[in-house]
């Protein structure tokens, strides 16, 4: 079956969070590992993918409503549809998003002889951020400091793209579609934060989502 990488570049810092904080230290925790390595779960990797073919398909019922369906049902079996029986099962299958080999297998490496610490690791790759609400003059609100870490921007992400069977052309053409619009993830998204790039890799790490695209790109414009 064909597998492909998506990347993630980040053009902003973001917060990939984990849903809680460290007391005295931080509100907003970003999602790590044991070796304190960030990463972006695969399933919500996979629910950001699924909304952005979500909103296509609902611009298409609009713009090209001949369309619709032909991509709604390359999204049902792109992402699976809701409720569904196991015939109704996502062909997809989205990994977890980490930093790039390379460079986790250094910093575990560091870890595991103790030269590094996990909060070290951490901190290599983030900082922290406050903010504070404003009243409508202005100025800030009282107890709304807070204390966000966040991955600093040009760090990038890899997850690995899996198909359980041959996928069709329609399938990869939307799968590029999405990826395209994917451009942005994490707490604090709406006010500038974890804005990305994001790229479909084929063989030999070579970018195929422009090639993949142009299917789409046909289909909706003629």
């Amino acid at each position: 079956m064909p597998s492909y990488q998506l990347r993630l570049t980040l053009l902003s810092d973001a917060t990939f969070g984990r849903g809680d904080g460290v007391a005295g230290l931080v509100d907003v925790e970003v999602q790590h590992d044991d070796v304190g390595l960030p990463f972006l779960a695969g399933r919500t990797l996979k629910g950001l993918l699924g909304a952005e073919c979500a909103d296509i398909v609902f611009a298409l019922e609009r713009a090209r409503p001949d369309q619709r369906e032909r991509w709604r049902l390359a999204g049902e079996r792109l992402f699976g549809r809701s409720g569904a029986a196991l015939e109704g099962e996502a062909i997809l299958r989205v990994g977890t998003a980490r930093l790039p080999e390379d460079l986790r297998s250094a910093l575990r490496q560091e870890v595991r002889k103790q030269r590094l610490t996990p909060n070290d690791v951490l901190e290599l790759v983030t900082a922290l951020r406050r903010q504070t609400a404003m009243d409508a003059w202005g100025a800030p609100q009282e107890n709304t400091l807070r204390t966000m870490r966040v991955i600093l921007r040009g760090t990038v992400f890899r997850a690995p793209l899996d198909f359980v069977v041959e996928p069709q052309p329609d399938d990869l053409a939307l799968l590029a579609a999405c990826v395209k619009a994917l451009r942005r993830a994490g707490t604090g998204r709406n006010r500038g934060r974890g804005r990305m790039q994001a790229d479909l890799l084929g063989k030999d790490d070579l970018p195929v989502t422009d090639s993949l695209f142009a299917g789409f790109r046909k289909a909706v414009m003629s």
